[in-house]
């Protein structure tokens, strides 16, 4: 008897199966089989190959036999790492084990020589890179990998994008590494290809977020590149974080743990623990100069001492583009905020411009005023005077693009917001912070730019809006923008590139963390904060929106828990909400663990078939 979890995206629970006698040697933990389910034939998953008869739902005479094997699927060391992640993110396991299964089919192979590959090591035992670490390096600075890479057994590299590892496979295969690329954008038979590589171990794979899935059966050392970077992040529902599933995976594994980023989490912080003086300059040193000089030149510009009304175009930055386009190039303006203006006021009255229909504030569009709640649109005329002239007090990106065209006659002006596929090339490009993936720069080689102006120039035009923003990892992420911009720029002193701030609180952490190339400043800051609230990785954190319907089942099985179970009261677990007529509602808890052992209780899992149901653990924009 074995118990399949089908891979069927309504069905979140497995079921037992008979094995038939011809199958029974090929059946084990993760192979892809077919079984009957509710009058069709569905493909599922082998999660437990041998269940005792007393241990089934119904008697052994009622079970249905497997259809036939389809493939061979994850080895039973990510078969368990699924299972945990999925208690984790509270959510289907399906979800996991499709990430960990090959687009094709795989014969199941021979067991592999575990251990088959021996490397020269470049480190000595005491050296701070032979024990997990946190190595904190420049924007613009590289770490070479062959040093940090297993010498025996395999080695994990995960990086934030397949450019990233492109360059890091042919730098770790010069260094005579077995490299297997694992991209879940690659073609399907390159995929297989690469997975059935994994498998036999001895290698090095290289990919994104799914590659920390690879089947290696040998691993030796997980390399994260950029570990802060938002592209490990799923944000389909389950929300998981690959960087949380390597460190999860080295732990079961007894695999050491590397993490190369500009500005560090806080969850990397706990995880590895702080930096001492030692591992900081053995840091500096891998980059070949100091992480301060890693940075291009800072400069602040205090808003609060501009005239009304040129808080966004001051003098300081017309002179910065001036100077950028003079000497041939380019400049980046970064607003998030799009459209033309976000929040109006009549010149005449200076009432803000509200809709009439539900009286929430209007944005301006092209084709007038609209009201981004009800969809209500109307012409360019204020209820309360019927003046037809406004003042914008949030402009977007659309209307900064007109005032910087304005500013520069002779000088196109591009934008770029999220929805811009093309590679923007005009010298100054203005938009939100797509602009930064979009462009490219000292840092981004030859990825989409070959040819291209260097950036001389990237500027913030409203730093605030991160800075303050009300979320619970606003400084984290405010620094991250910093850090893609100074990308853009490469280290001084060539090119000569400005990385422009303005803001009214020039003394912010993070501000002051650019200026002096201490990122490790803002995650120690945040790391106090997230500990004295509670807040991940020091508590545990889940969002539930949907229908008003589930939300409520949700909420209302987890406060019965609550109150029920003693555990529960003492972990701290509590429900917020729900709030916005239903649809919303925070659930926090002391722990992460409890937590997940919270959510994944069959009361709150039952929510799923009453309505739509999300759950977001360890929201991101909280």
């Amino acid at each position: 008897i074995c118990r399949v979890q089908p891979d069927v995206a309504a069905v979140r629970r497995a079921f037992e199966y008979l094995v038939p006698d011809e199958l029974g040697d090929v059946v084990r933990v993760g192979t892809v089989v077919r079984v009957p389910l509710h009058g069709r034939r569905v493909r599922g998953w082998v999660l437990d190959a041998d269940v005792a008869p007393d241990a089934v739902d119904a008697p052994p005479a009622r079970l249905r036999r497997l259809v036939s094997v389809v493939s061979d699927g994850p080895p039973l060391e990510v078969v368990a790492l699924c299972r945990w992640a999925a208690w984790r993110w509270a959510g289907p396991v399906a979800t996991f084990l499709r990430a960990a299964t090959p687009p094709n089919v795989v014969a199941a192979g021979p067991e592999p020589d575990v251990g088959a590959a021996v490397y020269p090591s470049r480190l000595e035992p005491d050296h701070p890179w032979a024990r997990d670490a946190l190595i904190v390096t420049a924007p613009s600075g590289t770490v070479a990998l062959q040093p940090l890479a297993a010498p025996e057994g395999s080695t994990l590299v995960l990086v934030p994008s397949g450019a990233d590892g492109d360059v890091a496979a042919r730098a770790l295969e010069a260094d005579g590494r077995d490299v297997v690329q694992l991209f879940s954008d690659r073609p399907a038979a390159e995929l297989t290809r690469a997975w059935d590589r994994a498998r036999r171990g001895a290698c090095v794979v290289i990919g994104g977020r799914a590659a920390v899935w690879a089947p290696v059966p040998d691993l030796a050392t997980v390399i994260v590149l950029d570990e802060r970077d938002e592209a490990f992040d799923d944000e389909r529902a389950p929300t998981w974080n690959a960087r949380d599933v390597a460190l999860e995976r080295a732990r079961r594994a007894g695999a050491s743990v590397r993490m190369i980023t500009p500005a560090p989490s806080v969850e990397a912080l706990v995880a590895l623990g702080d930096l001492d003086d030692h591992d900081v300059a053995a840091s500096h040193q891998a980059v070949g100069r100091g992480v301060r000089h890693g940075w291009p030149r800072v400069e602040v510009v205090d808003v609060r001492d501009q005239e009304p009304g040129q808080a966004l175009v001051t003098r300081e930055l017309a002179d910065a583009l001036h100077r950028a386009v003079d000497a041939g190039a380019r400049a980046v303006c970064v607003l998030n905020r799009r459209g033309r203006a976000r929040l109006l006021a009549c010149r005449t009255c200076r009432e803000l411009a509200r809709c009439e229909r539900c009286g929430a504030t209007v944005t301006e569009g092209d084709a007038g005023l609209a009201c981004s709640v009800c969809a209500t649109v109307r012409p360019m005329v204020c209820l309360h005077c019927h003046g037809t002239r406004m003042r914008p007090i949030k402009p977007g990106v659309a209307r900064v693009r007109d005032d910087l065209a304005a500013l520069l006659p002779r000088v196109a002006v591009d934008l770029v917001d999220a929805s811009t596929v093309a590679t923007p090339t005009a010298p100054v490009v203005v938009g939100t912070e797509a602009v930064l993936h979009r462009v490219a720069g000292a840092g981004a080689g030859d990825r989409n730019g070959e040819g291209a102006a260097p950036v001389g120039v990237v500027a913030y035009l409203e730093l605030d809006q991160e800075l303050l923003a009300p979320r619970s990892r606003a400084a984290e992420q405010a620094l991250w923008l910093l850090v893609r911009g100074a990308r853009l720029l490469g280290a001084r002193p060539a090119p000569p590139g400005v990385l422009l701030l303005q803001t009214r609180v020039p003394d912010h952490e993070v501000v002051v963390a650019a200026q002096r190339g201490d990122t490790l400043a803002v995650a120690r800051a945040e790391r106090a904060r997230r500990e004295e609230l509670g807040f991940p990785p020091f508590g545990g954190l889940a969002a539930l929106s949907g229908d008003a319907a589930a939300v409520a089942h949700a909420c209302s099985a987890l406060q019965r828990g609550a109150v029920q179970d003693d555990a529960a009261r003492d972990a701290g677990v509590t429900v917020l909400g729900p709030v916005d007529d239903g649809r919303r509602a925070l659930v926090r808890a002391a722990t992460w663990e409890r937590l997940s052992d919270a959510l994944a209780t069959p009361a709150v899992d039952a929510a799923h078939a009453v309505g739509r149901l999300r759950v977001d653990v360890d929201p991101r924009r909280i």
